[in-house]
């Protein structure tokens, strides 16, 4: 039985960690050099750091910033926002990525999965997936949740999984930034249909969340920003709990 992983994410934008509700109205939860030390100290399992402003304002991920959370970390590290060719991902890795998590680019471009899990190896490659309930079906959505696609999430996951995707962060938006808990329903489907690790993402609120989404959803993972960066949940505490329901973690 592997451990289960709990894992900080880094939204961050012009340098600044921030965390909004439905990805709107960011405010400021501080500096993420400081924030990925404290997690790594804190037991932490890994980092996702995620420049949200960079897809959508067609602009690189901080390079710098990159390095300088790379140098306080001892954890594995995935990296996230404006990879959009091979280029991009292999600057990343160099400035010290564990991983790469794409999002926009690889439904505009199925291929770029293929082609990065061929060339750096399919645990390199994280498949972020925004997803929305619209008329009673799970649809993909682009640019940070703002753009709607045709495409069920649930047939998305399934093709980035064949195309070489090492894991999949699952975002529900209808969820993300409300605190009332991660969306199971959805996770435990696209997890009983998928032979890759599952991260959940968005709607963590207290520990209980935590082990309401390992338990009834079996995911591999689960993510969360503000109420870690706002020091509302404890690493360690959250651990200490999750061991106490008889989940596994490190």
């Amino acid at each position: 039985m592997l451990a289960k992983r709990i894992i900080p994410c880094l939204d961050v934008k012009d340098g600044r960690t921030v965390k909004g509700v439905n990805f709107v109205d960011l405010r400021d939860a501080g500096d993420p050099v400081e924030l990925a030390w404290q997690y790594s100290e804190q037991g932490a399992d890994e980092l996702v750091f995620l420049d949200i402003t960079a897809t959508h304002e067609k602009r690189k991920t901080t390079i710098d910033l990159v390095k300088a959370v790379a140098r306080q970390v001892n954890i594995p590290f995935t990296i996230g926002g404006g990879i959009n060719e091979m280029r991009d991902a292999e600057i990343l890795l160099n400035s010290g990525a564990d991983k790469i998590s794409i999002n926009s680019a690889a439904v505009r471009n199925p291929q770029l999965i293929d082609d990065l899990a061929k060339a750096f190896g399919t645990q390199f490659v994280v498949v972020a997936v925004d997803t929305r309930l619209v008329d009673g079906k799970n649809y993909v959505h682009l640019r940070g949740g703002r753009d709607k696609t045709d495409i069920e999430s649930e047939n998305w996951i399934k093709e980035a999984e064949s195309r070489g995707a090492g894991e999949i962060l699952l975002t529900s938006m209808d969820h993300d930034g409300t605190k009332n808990g991660f969306d199971n329903g959805l996770l435990k489907k696209i997890n009983d249909t998928i032979n890759i690790p599952l991260i959940a993402s968005g709607g963590a609120g207290n520990q209980q969340h935590f082990v309401d989404t390992f338990q009834q959803a079996n995911v591999d993972a689960a993510l969360a920003a503000s109420v870690f960066h706002y020091g509302e949940i404890l690493i360690p505490d959250l651990k200490e709990t999750l061991r106490k329901n008889g989940i596994i973690v490190r």
